[in-house]
């Protein structure tokens, strides 16, 4: 379904009646809606950022409900898309942090190739119905994708951004890993604790201080494939 090692550790997941159901209902839904994003990148997360290359998770909550914006990665849109606000709130961030002057693209597949995995906890959206698809499967798919993230041995940070991120803080237990949360980077929350909370710096301090390679978060826009 993904591709590569996820599938291994998913295939208990394929296998059970609420994501068969849930498959089953997506297929009705693609053929008489517009769903986002497109079906072929709905786990575009999962095939960018491999299970044993997952050094980061940046979890949203569910893909951009408008035309264009969802690629399957949490927080990204691709290359010529106009940057949504909590995306150009992402960028300042990164900005005063670590002085990565923001992308023209807003799309994030770099940090995908780097080990990011950028997690939405619900994959897919009708167009315009923001957590449309909130009680269709998705959140305990995803769950269970946290916790075999937290069962990895090699250290993972988690980054957590606003209470529905946030709530997800109890599937990570493993004490290697780092959890960074904060408010989330929304123009209604963003002030509250989001600027200035230093993600991007403070996730490569973390694995300097294991002896690890940093993530290297300046977004290169020369190249994207799928």
């Amino acid at each position: 379904m993904i591709g590569n090692d996820w599938d291994t550790l998913l295939q208990s997941e394929y296998e059970k009646p609420y994501f068969k159901k849930m498959t089953s209902f997506l297929t009705e839904e693609y053929k008489k809606k517009t769903i986002y994003p497109k079906q072929s990148e709905i786990f575009k997360a999962f095939r960018l950022t491999p299970y044993q290359d997952v050094k980061v998770v940046i979890l949203g909550q569910d893909p951009y409900h408008g035309v264009g914006q969802a690629e399957g990665l949490s927080f990204s849109v691709p290359d010529g898309i106009r940057k949504p606000p909590s995306l150009i709130n992402i960028f300042k961030e990164l900005k005063d942090d670590l002085g990565i002057d923001p992308p023209a693209s807003g799309s994030l597949v770099s940090w995908g190739k780097e080990g990011v995995l950028l997690l939405n906890s619900i994959l897919t959206v009708e167009k315009d119905m923001a957590a449309s698809h909130s009680k269709i499967g998705w959140e305990e798919f995803t769950d269970q994708v946290i916790q075999l993230v937290n069962k990895k041995t090699t250290p993972v940070v988690f980054i957590l951004w606003g209470s529905f991120a946030r709530s997800k803080k109890k599937y990570i237990t493993n004490p290697i890993h780092y959890v960074i949360e904060s408010a989330h980077p929304s123009p209604l929350s963003a002030f509250n604790g989001f600027f200035g909370s230093k993600p991007f710096s403070k996730t490569n301090a973390f694995f300097r201080s294991k002896g690890l390679s940093e993530i290297n978060w300046k977004i290169d826009e020369k190249k994207d494939d799928n």
